[in-house]
């Protein structure tokens, strides 16, 4: 074996070397050489930090890290490529080796190469000598020595050197022999592995067949959606991530092409020829002799037929029918090394080319002249926008020829996009429509937003009909939009690439003025490089109120900063008239809460072989739809769409509330829908009240939605919360499913007092804690939500789903939901403050101003220890007789967690302290600390405070510690500054225990991408306590800091994170992309009032 190896590599040794061909001369470049090249080059190659600050085309929003070089130091152009450009709006900055940073605008992005161009002023260019890099595309070929200079991510610039002859080959079309493009990548995969040496007669012999010219898509975001009609260079090298835009070069110091991407797994590079670069340029050139304040775009012509072609070898061409006269014909007028022709592959739809041109089809010429290059035929297309060409082709052996007009590729590329709720949508590009097999123009969502993604509409779908409309233009969307009013639901048909042969109807709620700014209109500038925004709709402070136009002014307003388009707001419930209920009393007409559900007359019929539970308490069951709009993500809120079940537990002319989970409604900040289980119907609900404490929130309706059948059909739940559930209860567990069909089971408690303990998620979120729940002897319902009754159908618990996260190792976690019993006594407390009056700050609910309750809570965490185990720490044996009598069940004593960062309990209580008495009176469970707490209401002149018992480190002593009052509005405020979510800390991220020093009022809760935030990295999870060396203590001095500065400086900001680690940064204020505004809710109106504080 091996001899025979032996013997094998020295006769392919032999061959290789029997006809080795000198070196070319031009790669006799010594190291002295490149030095010197590089030298000169280095200089003018930038980093480009970009961010696209919208979701665009075949871009998502982003911030990423580039490389780019100055082609023209006059006039300040810099060459880079189109996906670093961005098809939509995109802000940039160029920095150079010496660190200097200057801001770039876009010129030029091609319509379908990936090259672009950035401006700059160079007078800004202050420190460093530089010349601008010279573009030799005919300096490209075989053999040739090359190397790029790029970024490392960003970090730096460096340069790749590609040792010795690694520019292989000009790559065309995939495809040679049983399996398309696997003999040609297996081919390159093994030409690093062999003997350098013999790499000039390896590439010889390589072009010596009809094997390896190819054409390929490239394995990178842009290359994969875009390169259809490109000549790309390959070379046996990779490049680095931030390397996009480089200059690949030679040792003369010249570009000779331009790196477009990388595959890393094989150490592979593709390069951009230059030739359409530098045609691109010449025409920018023309239009400018120099730098100037105000650029004024430059047209360059780009025309297309909307058909995409291959390049196939004549083997393959023979194959498809051509004729033999046809080939000599082709071959004697091309040059020696033309090894195929040009195949038509795809044809967009309703373009030029439909119905004239077919796949398989082969192209002989085109205006008479032989064609078989791309090159040759972008320059014909390019020079006959307007005009027809005429093509003659081979259909399966056939001659025919047709006449076809070249269109202007630039006018079916899009320049604007509408914006509205969030959504990006525009017509649809060229590129997508060769990708997706569409006609170029129609209704494209690039980003479906709130309104679209609430129901149901994904990224990429083509808008078809909209309100019963049919939709073939973006006007004609916006037309339909302009006379929906708001909170409209109407019908909307969309078809996706992946399912293009049927529609999918689904069902759009209309928010035009409540969550997000009014619907605009971004065109791009091509003298500015910005997009600029204006009012989509006619008269944007006209709202639609069913149907009859209305005037509304908004009563709080910036002086000179409030945008008219931003003074839409939230409204809680309207009357069938349209006409706000005036403010009145509380007067319940009848009240049924505590009747017997079934004195009222069932309308619908319902399954007779249910339990009696179950058919008395199907009416009252309600099937829950939340969705959180994007901008209003508060409080560490994990998903943007819950599922759940809820009760009614109060129904009368007036108002209606629903009690459900709070993994269900988590934040008030949410659009809720409400399906009635007694009534086919869907209405929109409210949140009124969120328990600071307990795992429960309620929800208003208003009964008059429901119509008088609904109305008769809906009904409250009987609430039985005495006497509490014992173990060895009968209960059943009744719940909805998503149908809506009940579903119901006889169950036996297990255990009435079981404590809860759920650590915090990374993102910290409404976490139950200080709650005992009940548990079954079933997992019956583990996958849905409902009600535990008694066998006469009163509601003795709420079974309500909780959420916590699972940590796998040290990074790895996921959500998990469970759900449990929640005793009714606190929803029942609740309701009985709403009924009759609470002394908390009124909230309009259906129209009427009714004093919400407010709830005072000791803001400490606590978990349970047995007895048994607070014996060992120490507990006397009074104290545990003591407790035990108190509570001869549960047998324990309960310890204190940690107390919330910010209570009037921190600092008087510490971890592990055993709490005994509260008022002298033992405590024994986490309702006896709440008694305690509502104790203190009933007297005006209480300061607020409980007297202690606790056991800590061996030792009984007495502490005087104070209670925190607390609504059940939750966050009621959020800033969006520069793309990040600033609010108050919520409970979650206090209970932590953590709260910086220097100001803990501005908390970053979310950030969005394509932001400055993005761009800058400020991230959530951390507080931000300085602006400029000001501090910002709170949400108002970071509004009063930040109105100071303007579009375009630098902020210097001092940060702490939770895990308590101060950092400072810097990052550019945009207010043309990202003004800032806030949501805020007003109880007095029941709205969310969105309001611009500083924009452009």
């Amino acid at each position: 074996m091996g001899e025979s190896s032996e013997r094998l590599g020295s006769e392919t040794k032999d061959e290789l070397s029997m006809e080795i061909d000198p070196p070319f001369n031009e790669n006799l470049a010594t190291a002295d050489d490149w030095r010197k090249a590089l030298q000169k080059v280095v200089p003018a190659v930038v980093v480009l930090r970009t961010t696209a600050c919208r979701a665009f085309d075949t871009e998502s929003a982003g911030a990423s890290y580039a490389t780019g070089f100055v082609v023209d130091k006059k006039r300040g152009i810099i060459l880079t490529n189109r996906h670093v450009v961005k098809p939509g709006p995109v802000v940039a900055e160029a920095m150079f080796v010496n660190r200097e940073e200057i801001p770039v605008h876009p010129i030029y992005r091609d319509p379908v190469h990936d090259f672009g161009f950035f401006r700059y002023d160079p007078a800004a260019v202050q420190f460093l000598s530089y010349e601008e890099i010279p573009l030799a595309p005919d300096a490209a070929c075989v053999g040739l020595e090359i190397r790029v200079v790029g970024n490392d991510s960003g970090e730096k610039v460096y340069n790749i050197l590609l040792v010795h002859y690694y520019l292989l080959v000009e790559i065309r079309v995939v495809g040679n022999g049983s399996d398309q493009g696997l003999l040609s990548w297996s081919l390159f995969w093994l030409v690093p592995l062999l003997v350098w040496i013999e790499m000039p007669r390896i590439i010889k012999n390589i072009f010596s067949c009809n094997v390896v010219i190819y054409w390929v898509f490239l394995d990178s975001n842009w290359i994969k959606n875009n390169t259809a009609e490109l000549g790309i260079l390959w070379a046996a090298s990779g490049t680095k991530g931030g390397s996009s835009g480089s200059p690949v070069i030679d040792w003369q110091g010249r570009a000779v092409a331009l790196n477009a991407g990388s595959k890393s797994s094989s150490a592979s590079a593709f390069f951009l020829p230059l030739e359409r670069v530098v045609r691109a340029l010449n025409f920018l050139q023309k239009g400018r002799d120099s730098f100037q304040d105000k650029w004024e775009a430059v047209t360059i012509l780009r025309g297309t037929l909307q058909a995409t072609f291959l390049h196939k070898g004549f083997d393959e061409t023979r194959r498809l029918g051509l004729q033999s006269e046809t080939e000599q014909l082709v071959r004697h007028a091309s040059p020696l090394s033309e090894t195929g022709m040009l195949v038509v592959d795809s044809v967009v739809p309703d373009g030029p080319a439909h119905k004239q041109l077919e796949p398989g089809d082969v192209l002989v010429r085109m205006n008479k002249e032989v064609i078989t290059q791309f090159l040759k035929m972008e320059s014909l297309l390019d020079d006959s926008v307007g005009q027809n060409v005429e093509l003659e082709l081979e259909r399966g052996g056939k001659p025919l020829t047709v006449q076809l007009t070249v269109q202007d590729l630039h006018s079916i590329t899009p320049n604007y996009f509408l914006e509205v709720s969030g959504a990006v949508i525009h017509p649809l590009s060229y590129q997508q429509a060769r990708n997706f097999r569409f006609q170029c123009g129609l209704v494209y969502v690039s980003e479906p937003g709130y309104m679209l993604f609430r129901a149901g509409v994904p990224r990429h779908a083509i808008i078809k009909k909209f309100a019963g409309e049919e939709i073939s233009h973006l006007e004609d969307f916006i037309r339909v939009l302009s006379t929906l009013s708001r909170g409209a639901r109407v019908p909307l048909e969309y078809i996706s690439y992946t399912d293009r042969h049927r529609r999918k109807s689904v069902l759009v709620t209309v928010d035009r003025h409540e969550w997000y700014a009014a619907p605009e209109i971004y065109t791009r500038d091509d003298n500015s490089g910005l997009w600029i925004g204006k009012p989509a709709l006619p008269d944007v402070g006209k709202q639609l109120v069913n149907g009859v136009i209305s005037m509304e002014t908004s009563t709080k307003t910036e002086a000179d900063d409030q945008d008219e388009s931003d003074s839409g707001i939230k409204k809680r419930k309207f009357r069938e008239d349209g006409n706000m209920v005036a403010d009145c009393t509380l007067n319940e007409p009848k009240v049924n809460n505590c009747e017997d559900p079934r004195s009222q007359e069932d309308t619908v019929l319902r399954d007779p072989h249910g339990s009696v539970a179950e058919r008395e308490i199907e009416p009252t069951l309600v099937m829950f739809e939340v969705f959180v709009p994007s901008s209003c993500m508060l409080d560490g809120v994990h998903s943007q769409h819950f599922f759940g079940t809820g009760v009614i537990i109060h129904h009368s002319e007036s108002m209606g509330l629903v009690a459900v989970d709070k993994n269900t409604v988590a934040i008030s900040a949410s659009d809720i829908m409400l399906s009635f289980a007694a009534f086919p119907v869907e209405i929109p609900g409210e949140v009124v009240f969120l328990h600071p404490v307990h795992n429960y929130a309620l929800v208003a309706y208003d009964p008059s939605a429901l119509g008088p059948a609904g109305a008769s059909a809906v009904r409250a739940a009987q609430l039985f919360p005495e006497p509490a559930l014992r173990r060895g209860d009968s209960v059943y567990l009744v719940g909805l499913s998503r149908s809506l069909q009940a579903t119901s089971r006889k169950s036996v408690v297990t255990n009435p007092f079981a404590a809860l303990n759920i650590s915090s998620a990374d993102s910290p979120r409404y976490r139950a804690t200080n709650m005992e729940v009940i548990e079954l002897d079933t997992d019956f319902g583990s996958s849905f939500s409902g009600v535990l009754t008694d066998e006469q159908g009163r509601v003795k618990a709420l079974w309500g789903s909780f959420s916590t996260q699972l940590k796998y190792g040290v990074n790895s976690s996921e959500d998990h939901q469970f759900v449990r019993g929640i005793p009714i006594y606190t929803i029942s407390e609740i309701l009985k403050k709403i009924i009759s009056g609470a002394k908390g700050q009124p909230l309009l609910i259906n129209g009427i101003k009714r004093p919400m309750p407010l709830v005072r809570i000791l803001e400490v965490e606590l978990y349970p220890t047995l007895l048994s185990k607070a014996r060992s720490f120490g507990l006397s044996d009074h104290w545990i007789q003591v407790l035990v009598k108190q509570d001869p069940v549960r047998r324990q004593v309960l310890r204190v967690k940690g107390c919330l960062a910010g209570s009037k309990a921190e600092n008087l209580l510490t971890q592990g302290d055993m709490v005994l008495a509260i008022n002298k009176k033992p405590v024994t469970c986490f309702r006896d600390i709440e008694d305690a707490c509502q104790a203190l209401d009933l007297y005006d002149d209480v300061e607020g405070k409980l007297e202690l018992t606790v056991f800590r480190q061996g030792t009984e002593i007495d502490v005087l510690v104070g209670t925190d009052v607390r609504d059940g509005n939750g966050t009621s405020r959020v800033i969006n500054w520069c793309g990040c979510f600033l609010q108050d800390p919520h409970p979650a991220v206090r209970a932590l225990g953590f709260l910086p020093d220097e100001g803990h009022g501005v908390y970053v809760t979310r950030w969005s991408h394509g932001s400055p935030v993005h761009r800058y990295g400020l991230y959530a999870l951390q507080w931000i306590v300085e602006v400029n060396g000001k501090p910002t203590p709170d949400l108002e001095a970071f509004v009063d800091v930040t109105k100071e500065i303007e579009n375009g400086e630098f902020v210097r900001l001092k940060t702490v994170h939770l895990n308590g680690k101060p950092r400072v940064l810097t990052l550019k204020q945009d207010l043309h992309y990202w003004p800032t505004w806030e949501l805020r809710f007003d109880p007095g109106t029941a709205m969310w009032q969105r309001k611009t504080i500083k924009s452009l």
